[in-house]
């Protein structure tokens, strides 16, 4: 089963049990990967689905931050309930370790030394965790203190 249709059938059991924030959240997803679908022209295949829900996940994030900021609780409940929704539908987090031994291989593969070299850095780990939720703040960090920046 795709994981669109993962959500379709996630929709219908949340209507089902009357779960009114899933179903929200869960809608929601549906009509980001049906835009990004009518954006390409095509139905989407998984990998481009679970890109658009970490889009949407780094979204909630940026929200709950303004949201704290700004002192409204009420919103970054709502916020961090809809990011527990969608991250079931993402591949399990790249642990530490596996942060770690990607950027130290990208690092002796590109002969990075020093800041200026974190791009070239970056554009190297990433297709190495390929396959796993990664969330590019915490490789960018990473990156930064292997090299001393």
């Amino acid at each position: 089963m795709g994981l669109t249709d993962k959500v379709n059938a996630d929709i219908a059991a949340a209507m089902k049990a009357k779960n009114a924030g899933r179903l929200s959240a869960l809608r929601m997803v549906k009509a980001a990967i049906m835009n990004k679908g009518v954006e390409k022209g095509r139905d989407l295949e998984d990998a481009e689905v679970v890109q658009v829900i970490t889009s949407l996940v780094k979204q909630r994030r940026d929200s709950i931050e303004q949201f704290s900021k700004a002192g409204r609780s009420d919103l970054v409940d709502k916020e961090t309930a809809e990011i527990a929704v969608l991250t079931e539908f993402l591949p399990p987090a790249a642990t530490p370790e596996e942060v770690d031994t990607a950027v130290a291989a990208a690092i002796a593969e590109t002969g990075a030394t020093s800041a200026k070299d974190v791009g070239k850095v970056m554009k190297a780990v990433m297709p190495k965790l390929a396959g796993k939720n990664a969330d590019g703040r915490t490789i960018n960090e990473a990156v930064r203190r292997k090299l001393g920046a």
